[in-house]
């Protein structure tokens, strides 16, 4: 028997360091309310792309795009932009399985591309991602979308459209989980704050 749901503000885990702070109903607010926002600063869906960095961040692109297609009754432009090969750190981790990257019909030639993913942290992982946009074309403009900020930058990155901004310590690690790659959609800190 499945264990019973969970309210953002009052999960813990056995041991009392774990937190859901983001449960389903919150993530789809704020997937909501990033849609609109980028519909607003871009005036309408036309010209923009929207590219999730795997893994969880082309999941959480493709339901900004089924939103914005809602609200614009168009279809928008979405894909993923694989950033392993261009990561600063891949002589410090094991190896990665390389994930596709997928560019819409039309490519991102002066386009406004919407980079999608699911925690910024250092910024390290967006720097990669430009990188690799750099292979793949020209874009008019680069925004970013994240499903939750956390602090901790390394670089001067921010993102344009966030979801949820989270601080944390360093020590803690934030956990996305999305229906379709996980068994629910829910944002959780595991461990403690020191």
């Amino acid at each position: 028997m499945p264990a019973p749901a969970t309210t953002a503000s009052s999960a813990e885990s056995p041991a009392g360091t774990d937190r859901t702070v983001l449960d389903a109903s919150d993530i789809s607010r704020a997937l909501s309310r990033i849609s609109h926002e980028i519909l607003e600063r871009n005036k309408g869906a036309d010209g923009v792309v929207l590219l999730g960095i795997p893994s969880r961040g082309v999941p959480l692109a493709e339901r900004i795009a089924e939103r914005m297609a809602a609200v614009e009754g168009t279809s928008v432009a979405h894909g993923s932009l694989d950033v392993t090969l261009y990561r600063d750190d891949l002589r410090l981790k094991p190896a990665r399985t390389l994930l596709p990257t997928q560019i819409p019909e039309g490519g991102i030639d002066d386009k406004t591309v919407v980079l999608v993913d699911d925690v910024l942290f250092s910024g390290r992982t967006i720097r990669a991602a430009l990188d690799a946009l750099n292979d793949v074309g020209r874009p008019r403009a680069v925004q970013l979308a994240v499903l939750v900020d956390r602090g901790h930058r390394e670089l001067p990155i921010r993102a344009d459209f966030v979801g949820k901004n989270l601080p944390t310590s360093l020590v803690q690690r934030v956990r996305v989980h999305l229906t379709g790659v996980d068994a629910e959609d829910a944002v959780i800190i595991e461990g403690a704050a020191s």
